[in-house]
């Protein structure tokens, strides 16, 4: 892991950890789509995007708990501020679009 505790740091892996868990959903449920299919899929049916976000947030949760457990208190913020900004642009793409 990083020795660094910095919150631009947990705000840099807050962002990338989701969108690295959302390919690894992809390679695990969708692998016999090809990627362009699976976004138009997410697309077409918007409950999907939902659920799909939320499994992808399990990896900033692993990663809060890395930090917190390392006493990296302002890298762990980062990413529980990722993490929230998530979550609330999920819910309004979930009752909006």
């Amino acid at each position: 892991m990083l020795k660094k505790d910095d919150i631009r740091l947990g705000l840099i892996l807050g962002f990338l950890a989701p969108i690295a868990g959302i390919f690894g959903y992809y390679f695990w449920k969708f692998r016999l789509f090809s990627l362009n299919e699976f976004f138009q899929v997410l697309n077409m049916q918007k409950s999907l995007l939902s659920g799909i976000i939320s499994v992808a947030l399990v990896a900033n949760a692993i990663l809060f708990t890395i930090y917190i457990n390392q006493h990296k208190d302002q890298t762990a913020k980062g990413i529980f501020i990722t993490t929230c900004l998530y979550a609330v642009v999920t819910l309004l793409f979930k009752w909006f679009l």
